[in-house]
C-alpha cells in the first residue's frame, strides 16, 4: 500500500493514534500522567503548539502546529509514543515480530494525519476533538471529561461551558 504523507513546514495537523489493542482498554487514561510527561519531553526538545487534544482510552487526538521551518510531525509522534511506552512497564503481548524488532505491543504502527486547510477546517476539528469522549459514550457532556484542552478553551471564551453537552446536539459530527 502507498501511503502519502503531507508534509508542510509550519502547518498545522489534525492527528489520531491508536493503541494497539482498543477493544476494553484503558491504558491511556490510567497512565495520563506518563502521556503527559512524554508529550512535555518531546514539545521541549523538538518543539510544537498545541491547539487541541484528547486523550481517550485507547486513542488520542490532537491539532498541533509546526514550527515555521519544520515539517517532521512524524519524529514528534513517535517520541512521543516512545517516551510514554517507556514510562510503562512491560506487561503487553507482544508477537513475534514485535519481539524481533525490539518494538513493544502498545501502538498502533500507523497513525491518522490530516493538514488543516483553512479556519472552517480547523474549527471542525477542534469541535470533533472535543466531543469525542461524548461520541464515543465515555461521558454525557463534554465539560464532564477531564483529559482535554476544552476546558482551556472555555477559559479563552471560545467555547462556553456548556457546549456539546445536550443530547443529540452534535450528533452531526462524525
Amino acid at each position: 500500500m502507498d501511503y502519502r504523507r503531507v508534509w508542510h513546514q509550519g502547518g498545522t495537523y489534525f492527528f489520531t493514534v491508536n493503541l494497539l489493542q482498543r477493544k476494553g482498554n484503558d491504558l491511556l487514561v490510567r497512565h495520563i500522567q506518563a502521556m503527559r510527561e512524554a508529550v512535555k519531553v518531546v514539545k521541549a526538545l523538538h518543539p510544537f503548539e498545541i491547539h487541541g487534544w484528547v486523550v481517550l482510552p485507547e486513542h488520542f487526538h490532537c491539532v498541533l502546529e509546526l514550527p515555521p521551518d519544520d515539517a517532521d510531525y512524524a519524529a514528534r509522534l513517535r517520541l512521543i509514543k516512545i517516551g510514554f511506552s517507556k514510562l510503562l512497564p512491560k506487561t503487553e503481548r507482544r508477537s513475534a515480530v514485535r519481539v524481533r524488532r525490539g518494538e513493544r505491543g502498545i501502538w498502533q504502527r500507523r497513525y491518522w494525519e490530516h493538514l488543516i486547510r483553512d479556519e472552517a477546517d480547523y474549527r471542525a476539528h477542534l469541535d470533533y476533538i472535543h466531543y469525542n469522549p461524548v461520541k464515543r459514550e465515555w461521558v454525557k457532556q463534554v465539560k464532564d471529561w477531564p483529559y482535554s484542552t476544552f476546558h482551556h478553551w472555555v477559559r479563552q471564551g471560545v467555547y462556553p461551558l456548556e457546549w456539546g453537552g445536550c443530547e443529540g446536539d452534535l450528533n452531526e459530527i462524525e
